[in-house]
């Protein structure tokens, strides 16, 4: 396993870690290797809760100003 940096984990990076997980449980119980190709795409909670945890772990909870 690759260690990025030895800083420890914060909150955020928790709650994505566990959205990770949700979310590849998903795909396994549906048979698929994205959540583009399930009929419930656009509606998906876990799915939209899931792209907040992204944002919020790279934002750490900061709202405006975030740039990729």
């Amino acid at each position: 396993m690759q260690k990025i940096d030895s800083k420890e984990k914060d909150r955020f990076e928790f709650h994505l870690d566990e959205m990770i997980v949700k979310v590849e449980n998903c795909h396994k119980e549906k048979n698929l290797n994205s959540c583009s190709k399930c009929e419930h795409y656009l509606n998906c909670e876990l799915r939209t809760d899931y792209v907040k945890s992204v944002y919020n772990s790279m934002s750490k909870g900061d709202t405006g100003g975030f740039e990729f």
